[in-house]
């Protein structure tokens, strides 16, 4: 009886899967332009090998595009500028890991949550100075790096330090890998980061960075159109299938477990 139900409900589970991919929106081939900003490993950056622009988020952008049947064409620009220039319409999806929030719902449309993750502190791989949040606010000569408007910067601000945005102990960088470079020459002493692109550049940076302290909170991240697009609910469609046939546990595992930048 046991097997019985075992392979009936395996039945049941793998028609599902068929008609969630026969019901899944057709966009006709349609274009899509998505802007994303390259420089937050392993979601999306620049291979320094190849040169090629890779990563979870293309990954999945590229299986969207194949279950939805729309193709893609990218563009680069940078954090500050991306969710101003979705919500002008100049761009149809932007994706670089944004955390889905209800100030940043007021300018754009947000997908589903395709990840959550959770936020970390990021130091060198010799730091002593500081073992946690409360050890780094305590001592008035540790800086912080941050790009302004992103989650970090406000988890740093509200979470770590004493709430005041223009506090001079947070140092303000145009992008996530500047941060990290601040980071690794002493510029700075902390970075504050989801735990996804954290694990990336840890495991790439041979010891020269860690994790420290206790998750600071989750984050989930969704892809942004302009208001009102038309595409939110074929991604949507798009992102449930991914995750009931396995797809986003299989990128997962690629970038986040068996990926190690550089290699």
């Amino acid at each position: 009886m046991k097997f019985s139900a075992a392979l009936a409900s395996l039945g049941l589970a793998l028609a599902a899967t068929v008609a969630t991919a026969q019901d899944l929106p057709d966009l006709g081939g349609r274009e899509v332009v998505v802007v994303t900003e390259n420089a937050y490993p392993p979601l999306q950056f620049v291979d320094p090998a190849s040169g090629a622009a890779i990563g979870w988020e293309y990954d999945a952008m590229a299986d969207l595009a194949k279950r939805l049947n729309f193709t893609v064409k990218y563009e680069n620009i940078s954090w500050d500028a991306m969710i101003p220039a979705v919500s002008e319409g100049q761009f149809d999806i932007g994706m670089t890991g944004i955390t889905i929030r209800d100030d940043r719902k007021e300018k754009v449309d947000f997908s589903d949550a395709y990840m959550r993750s959770e936020m970390v502190m990021m130091v060198r791989g010799d730091e002593t100075r500081f073992a946690d949040k409360a050890g780094f606010a305590a001592n008035p000569d540790l800086l912080m790096a941050a790009q302004p408007g992103t989650t970090p910067f406000y988890v740093g601000v509200y979470e770590v330090l004493d709430g005041n945005e223009a506090n001079p102990r947070i140092k303000l960088f145009e992008t996530f890998g500047a941060t990290v470079q601040a980071l690794r020459a002493g510029d700075v002493d902390l970075v504050l980061t989801d735990g996804t692109a954290g694990a990336g550049y840890v495991a790439a940076s041979d010891g020269g960075l860690k994790i420290i302290g206790e998750k600071l909170g989750t984050e989930d991240f969704g892809f942004i159109f302009p208001r009102g697009s038309d595409l939110v609910a074929p991604i949507n469609a798009g992102i449930a299938a991914m995750k009931a046939d396995g797809t986003i546990d299989a990128l997962n595992t690629k970038w986040f477990l068996d990926f190690k930048m550089g290699e």
